[in-house]
């Protein structure tokens, strides 16, 4: 409210407009982002992790371990069951990353991993789904102890840059080709790994129009020059 002091009007004295309590606890401001990027980029690193619900329990949930049953108990597959616990522990841990690191990291299950448990461990002779889930166990106190005591980042520090940026390259090219598998535009022909482009020839089929849209947008966004996955050109430091 506006002060009057003999006849004449005083403004009130503004109070001083700085960050939010959300803007200050995540140091959104200060990393050079905004509210409205991080949720966009939220989103995109939602959409593009959300696979991993539905692969994961196609992954583990459909092999018998070395006793014949299912992971959970079982002589039938519960395939909802796995994709439950697979997002409730991606939400639980990505939201700690955030909240108690204070780091713009999403966690969730990684390919790979999952099935060599699945196909090398949980299905040899004797082995069980939970003898299998107690060496993942195993290996992550094992991996928390090499972080502790800085282990693992001098072991970073020891591969060269090439080595980081030839592995980097690699893990993209192969991605790339299972993209343009699974969305149909290359297959898979006698005359060898990938021998045609579509399905008998012809570039048809929802999958092939949710890829062409998906690398649209993608594409257009990046001529835009929208940031949304990443706060800044540079990655965040840990406080």
């Amino acid at each position: 409210m506006p002060n009057v002091t003999d006849g004449a009007t005083v403004p009130a004295p503004s109070r001083p407009s700085g960050p939010g309590a959300l803007d200050r606890y995540f140091r959104i401001t200060e990393r050079g982002s905004t509210v409205a990027q991080e949720v966009r980029g939220g989103l995109a690193t939602f959409f593009t992790m959300a696979y991993i619900v539905v692969l994961n329990p196609l992954i583990i949930g459909t092999v018998k371990d070395g006793s014949g049953q299912y992971l959970g108990g079982g002589d039938a597959p519960n395939l909802a069951m796995v994709a439950a616990a697979t997002a409730l522990v991606a939400g639980v841990m990505t939201i700690l990353m955030g909240v108690v690191a204070n780091y713009p990291l999403a966690l969730a299950t990684g390919l790979g991993l999952n099935a060599v448990v699945a196909f090398s461990i949980a299905a040899l002779p004797g082995m069980t789904w939970a003898d299998a889930m107690g060496l993942v166990v195993l290996e992550g106190l094992i991996i928390l102890v090499l972080v502790l005591t800085g282990f693992r980042t001098a072991v970073l520090h020891a591969v060269p840059p090439q080595l980081k940026t030839a592995i980097s390259v690699g893990i993209g090219l192969f991605i790339t080709i299972v993209g343009l598998v699974d969305a149909g535009f290359v297959r898979k022909t006698e005359a060898g790994p990938l021998g045609e482009l579509g399905v008998g020839g012809f570039l048809a089929g929802w999958p092939l129009l949710v890829f062409v849209l998906g690398l649209a947008a993608i594409i257009v966004l990046l001529v835009r020059g929208v940031r949304s996955s990443r706060a800044s050109s540079a990655p965040p430091s840990l406080p």
